[in-house]
């Protein structure tokens, strides 16, 4: 069965088996390999995108329960990475392995959206689905700072 969506501003259409988690169309269909595999159960956050504005974690997500939304991953943020949480993301200096950060960023992004000026509470209630191994959780927390800065000069 074929599942359409949006990716990435993109119409895309994706003909693997429904229940297929979205994190492998993703990768393996569509050569998107920004979203990265962490645990496999949604425990984690490193496979985290956006769908429909919201973070969602698509190793555990069916391709066909985005069919019809639109899903942003991290390459579609901007083309030249100037989007404000990546700007912020380099000035921060946050990646230490990196592994996790795009699911750190993309959870980022939807946080500002529903809360341009948020608190550190605010950060922390957010970002608590997406775990660090490296521990650059108070890093992570001035980027998104920075970030909020970054959108109001704009």
């Amino acid at each position: 069965m074929a599942t359409n969506f949006r990716l990435n501003d993109t119409a895309v259409t994706s003909t693997v088996d429904d229940d297929t988690p979205l994190l492998w169309v993703l990768r393996d269909e569509l050569g998107l390999t920004g979203t990265k595999y962490g645990c496999g159960i949604a425990q984690c956050g490193a496979c985290t995108v956006l769908v429909d504005g919201a973070p969602a974690p698509s190793c555990s997500l069916p391709v066909n329960a985005v069919a019809g939304q639109t899903v942003q991953t991290i390459e579609g943020l901007s083309e030249n990475r100037n989007h404000p949480v990546q700007l912020a993301w380099a000035e921060v200096d946050v990646p230490q392995c990196g592994y996790c950060q795009s699911g750190q960023i993309m959870t980022a992004v939807a946080l500002l959206a529903d809360t341009p000026q948020p608190s550190d509470e605010d950060i922390d209630a957010a970002m608590s689905g997406v775990l660090c191994r490296c521990g650059t959780y108070p890093r992570i927390r001035a980027a998104i700072k920075r970030a909020a800065a970054l959108s109001r000069e704009g």
